[in-house]
């Protein structure tokens, strides 16, 4: 009797030990899901050593400014006036004009000069009548414009007669020249200046003269803009 209850106690025993192994296959065959996304690399760095991920700054926005007004032109703004008969101050005025970025105005007769107006050799001839008269002023045809933007006037013309011509006299009684700088220049074969400028100067109110010069008809754009440098006048 007792060995049977040891033999049956052993069966049990047994099959007690047999299903628990059962439990433990079949536990240890179902697959254990991630709750990782197979999308996200999973580092095997420590979390302690990690490097914190940037946060980018959010991007500054420019304040709006309002548009900037235009700056006025403080620069000086000259003219190179010219009278010339047969051409020889015309590209001397020329020179000067392109050398200093100055805008150009011929003063043109409206009775325009034939050869025979300048023998000077005919007491007859209308430059010799002309010059003989203070009074005389030949008119002009057309007109500077806006006469009063200009700071510097250089005003070049020939010598007839040891003077300007009486039209260079129209040209300057026409306008204002009340704070403006004025600076004459003349050609000839071989007279100066003289008293051309200080005489044309009485004509004028209110302007600074400078000191003019003459030049040959075969002077340089070099001679005249280094002339005109020695003004200084900072014109560039």
């Amino acid at each position: 009797m007792k060995k049977m209850t040891a033999l049956l106690l052993v069966l049990w025993m047994i099959s007690s030990l047999a299903a628990c192994a059962g439990e433990s296959t079949s536990s240890s065959s179902t697959p254990i899901l991630s709750t990782v996304d197979s999308s996200t690399e999973v580092s095997s760095e420590p979390a302690a050593t990690r490097e914190p991920t940037p946060i980018p700054e959010p991007t500054a926005t420019a304040a709006p400014t309002e548009e900037s007004e235009t700056e006025p032109d403080t620069g000086t703004k000259v003219l190179v006036a010219y009278f010339s008969a047969t051409g020889n101050t015309r590209l001397l005025a020329e020179y000067m004009a392109n050398g200093l970025g100055a805008d150009l105005y011929e003063i043109v007769p409206e009775e325009p000069y034939t050869e025979a107006d300048l023998n000077y050799n005919d007491s007859g001839s209308r430059t010799s009548i002309e010059m003989n008269d203070p009074d005389s002023r030949p008119a002009i045809s057309g007109s500077v414009e806006n006469m009063e933007q200009y700071d510097v006037v250089f005003i070049g013309y020939p010598i007839w007669w040891g003077q300007a011509p009486k039209i260079i006299s129209t040209f300057l009684e026409s306008y204002d020249w009340s704070g403006k700088t004025i600076v004459p220049f003349c050609t000839s074969g071989s007279s100066s200046i003289g008293s051309s400028a200080s005489n044309l100067e009485s004509l004028t109110s209110g302007a600074e003269w400078l000191s003019g010069r003459r030049f040959s008809g075969s002077a340089s754009q070099d001679e005249l803009l280094a002339w005109a440098d020695s003004l200084d006048l900072n014109l560039n």
